[in-house]
């Protein structure tokens, strides 16, 4: 038996940019959200993780036709049909409110899906979307704690400075 190769002939070539991919996952992820899925899943299977980035960040995402938002509508959209995914549901709500929608349109998909989807599902997705909420002010409050730190170290260093130039300044004019 003869395998036929498909025709070619007029088809749109499709756009994989790796370079772009990462980019992209850069801006829409969190780099710990990053850490916690790339990493494990090259162990696990080598390749695949970079086949999904620059496939999907590379390739779908670069399409045209729907901006960031409206596909973070969509991706809110399935994964909460699907059910099942919580992690990947909750990084999407984060990854929603990185591209400028509020917490009150994100937590209106999951009311406007309530009819099609079925409530049990739609109200799963609510309680990932609060909880993804929830990190995030966690995540915010650590970073404003750790600035804080930052400047309240720094302060203390400059003032340490100060005071061992002023003994210097003290020490040459004996």
């Amino acid at each position: 038996m003869t395998m036929r190769r498909p025709s070619v002939e007029g088809l749109t070539r499709a756009r994989l940019d790796r370079e772009e991919g990462y980019r992209l996952l850069g801006l829409l992820q969190d780099e710990s959200y990053q850490r916690s899925l790339l990493p494990g899943l090259e162990e696990i299977v080598p390749g695949f993780p970079d086949w999904l980035v620059t496939a999907l960040f590379g390739g779908t995402y670069l399409r045209e036709g729907l901006s960031l938002r409206d596909r973070q509508l969509v991706n809110l959209a399935a994964l909460t049909a699907v059910g099942g995914v919580d992690p990947q549901l909750a990084g999407h709500v984060r990854t929603s409110l990185r591209v400028g929608m509020n917490r009150q349109e994100i937590l209106e998909v999951f009311v406007h899906l309530a009819p099609y989807i079925g409530v049990p599902r739609a109200l799963a997705g609510l309680r990932v979307a609060v909880a993804a909420f929830a990190d995030t002010e966690t995540d915010t409050e650590t970073d404003t704690e750790t600035d804080a730190d930052a400047d309240t170290e720094t302060d203390a260093e400059t003032d340490a400075e100060t005071e061992t130039d002023t003994e210097r300044e003290g020490e040459g004019g004996r």
